[in-house]
Formats: C-alpha cells, structure tokens, sequence
C-alpha cells in the first residue's frame, strides 16, 4: 500500500509539473499590441483602415479577420506590383510586426453604414488564428492623413 500511495504521488507530481510547464512558457505564446490605428476620413461609400501589430511573443500569428459595426464588409489587401488584391490573413512573424499602411497591406471597409467625420472613433475588432480578439478604437483622421514613420 505504502509503494502504492509512493506511485500515485509520483505521477500527480509529474502531471502537475507537466501542466505548469504548458502554461507559463511566456515565450511559446504571441503578445500582440496594437499602435498607430487610423481611418482616413471617406469621401466615398469606402474607407481603409491602417494599424501596426507587434509581436512580443516567440511564437507567431495570423490577423484572420477583421469586423466593425461600420460595415458588414471588411476585408484585408495586400499591395503588390501596386496592384490591390484580398487575402485571407496577414503573418505576425515571432519577435516582430505586422504594418498596415498607405499604399501597402491595408483593411478595407466596404458599404459603409455611414461616413464616419474627421475626430469620430471607429471600433473594429482584430482576429487572431492563435490570440484573442483585441477591440480598437480607430481615429478618424483627414481624408490626406500619411503618418511618416521615423
């Protein structure tokens, strides 16, 4: 009995141990914060929408969608060859960032509910392949709003 009780404190030991391992490895994990969001004011029925996603985590990510009360149509574009086409998600590499910018990957806000004016917030909210969704609050910016990057 005692060589019993010996086992089974052995393997809980090892269960548990196995468990904490699994959750509290913080580099096994994405750690994605949203900065520089904004919306260029529209001017037609249209609007794009521009953020940068970084990654502090050692493993990578997918932005898989993007949803807003703005529109029952938001997608994701990427620029090449300055030819725009949908896609499907955008890579998050590991210990880096995702841009969306003017004239490169970008969301695209189609059918708009209503135009939303310069000083306005836009929520949308980011989803993940691996993280959970993050709700941002866009600025709404002039229709010409080009931040620089330094």
């Amino acid at each position: 009995m005692n060589r019993r009780t010996t086992s089974l404190s052995a393997a809980v030991a090892l269960a548990t141990a196995l468990a904490l391992t699994g959750c509290s490895s913080s580099g096994d994990t994405p750690e994605l914060k949203v900065s520089g969001a904004y919306m260029p004011q529209p001017v037609m029925d249209m609007a794009g929408g521009f953020l940068t996603i970084t990654n502090a985590g050692g493993t990578a990510d997918k932005l898989t969608s993007v949803t807003s009360p703005l529109s029952d149509d938001v997608t994701m574009h990427e620029t090449k060859n300055q030819k725009m086409q949908q896609v499907k998600s955008f890579d998050i590499p590991a210990n880096g960032e995702l841009n969306l910018e003017r004239g490169g990957n970008h969301i695209m806000f189609m059918a708009l509910k209503q135009k939303p004016r310069q000083g306005d917030k836009v929520s949308i909210e980011l989803h993940f392949e691996k993280s959970d969704p993050i709700t941002v609050e866009v600025p709404v910016e002039a229709p010409n709003h080009n931040p620089q990057k330094h």
